[in-house]
């Protein structure tokens, strides 16, 4: 029989600021923390770590998130796909639920849905579609290094993220990307938008739909 190790795997770069929270419940469950996007751990270095250890051991991913992510479920399963392929050495299950938070009650809670195998045959990392980037009007680029982090980046990055989702243009017109230090960092949150070279001091939450109405989308 085959010893299974549990991997809690944050889905979105926006949960970041968390990940402290996330690897102190690892460590009460003897698990193992993987990030799908943004700094920690990649999913695919930790497996490939597992499987160096202990061929034969299976595997049971558990998203863990935060903050609401509509696409991460999605990808970890065709992040898990990409690495069964082309390593195939280990058998891996993704759990049924999502846990809503990174405390071990809610993992617990994850553990215990429904799990599907992954085989393989799941959606690839590559599409005809991804071949060349949507012709966007504005590339957002928003700052989470350490001073925009302490000074409210997550809810400036949430809010922007929401606000062009609300309006249907978020990865159409407006591409959005979290970056580490930009500088200047006495304008932290900072937030920058081009072609057109603007930048955006102490941008918080609330500021977020003014920029969006009057410079993203405006002429």
């Amino acid at each position: 029989m085959t010893d299974q190790r549990l991997v809690l795997v944050s889905l979105t770069g926006l949960d970041d600021d968390h990940l402290a929270e996330l690897f102190a419940t690892a460590d009460d469950l003897g698990a193992t923390v993987a990030c799908l996007q943004g700094g920690g751990p990649s999913l695919v270095g930790v497996l490939d770590a597992i499987a160096a250890e202990a061929v034969g051991t299976s595997v049971r991913l558990v998203a863990a998130a935060r903050t609401t992510s509509h696409t991460g479920r999605s990808w970890l399963g065709r992040v898990a796909g990409h690495w069964v392929r082309t390593r195939g050495v280990l058998q891996v299950e993704v759990a049924g639920g999502l846990s809503r938070g990174f405390g071990v009650a809610a993992v617990r809670a994850a553990c215990a849905t429904e799990a599907r195998a992954v085989t393989g045959a799941e959606a690839p990392l590559e599409s005809p579609a991804w071949e060349e980037a949507p012709p966007y009007r504005r590339h957002v680029l928003v700052c989470r290094g350490p001073r925009c982090n302490a000074k409210g980046a997550e809810e400036t990055s949430a809010a922007l993220t929401d606000e062009l989702t609300r309006r249907g243009v978020l990865d159409r017109e407006v591409l959005v990307a979290l970056t580490g230090c930009l500088y200047p960092c006495n304008g932290a949150p900072v937030v920058v938008s081009h072609p057109d070279n603007r930048w955006y001091r102490h941008v918080g939450a609330d500021d977020v739909r003014r920029i969006v109405e009057e410079d993203l989308l405006g002429d």
